[in-house]
């Protein structure tokens, strides 16, 4: 089944619905074969995922301790979408840095939202909107499916109490990572997201940068 297009939605109700998940939308590149970009697979709470060949991942996508300046307090989510990084605030201006895969055009967002839910091995449910336009798909991927785009972790983004739809969420594509390929969701190497969730708890703050200020930049330190 394609699971790479898209239509854009139309309205604010439609966008939410339809970034309830972010599907897969690039392949490998030219002449890569998906097989090279894991190793194995591990154990998690009862379910296995495959481990990312971290040997093929460009160094600037892995997760590292970064020199980061930020106004932002220490356990503070801030997400980089030109960038395709996601940090978590650390003190004495620096920060734990992700990369990440971002929202495609026509499906990017930005702002502060807080992380009021999180869930190991979540289900994926298809938007009302999607099944519409394929209805072969799936009505619900149970958590642990080898095809469930969610992978082993999700954390869902409220804001004022209203889920906004998106989540910091896992990848079955780690070739994905560093592009704007999703529906709004952020998405991580199964591992960064499995390391991110641990240090989030509930009522988390996050911040969807438009770009950077200034007073907030980056180094590779």
């Amino acid at each position: 089944m394609d699971l790479t297009r898209r239509a854009l939605t139309k309205g604010a109700g439609a966008l939410a619905a339809a970034s309830l998940f972010s599907l897969p939308a690039i392949t490998p590149a030219s002449g890569d074969v998906a097989s090279k970009w894991f190793t194995g697979a591990a154990e998690d709470n009862g379910f296995s995922y495959r481990t990312t060949n971290f040997s093929v991942i460009k160094p600037h996508w892995r997760r590292q301790m970064v020199k980061y300046f930020s106004q932002e307090p220490p356990g503070t989510v801030v997400v980089d979408t030109r960038n395709h990084f996601l940090y978590w605030i650390w003190e004495n201006n620096t920060a734990l840095r992700y990369g990440v895969g971002v929202g495609r055009e026509g499906f990017k967002w930005y702002g502060r939202a807080r992380i009021d839910r999180k869930s190991l091995w979540p289900r994926w449910v298809p938007p009302p909107e999607m099944l519409e336009r394929q209805p072969d798909l799936p009505k619900l991927v149970k958590g642990g499916a080898p095809n469930n785009p969610l992978g082993p972790r999700a954390m869902y983004l409220y804001r004022s109490g209203s889920d906004l739809g998106y989540r910091l969420h896992g990848t079955l594509e780690p070739w994905s990572i560093g592009n704007d390929v999703s529906s709004g969701c952020i998405r991580m190497f199964p591992e960064d997201v499995i390391d991110l969730y641990q240090r989030c708890p509930i009522g988390t703050r996050v911040l969807v940068l438009e770009h950077l200020g200034a007073d907030s930049t980056a180094s590779d330190g």
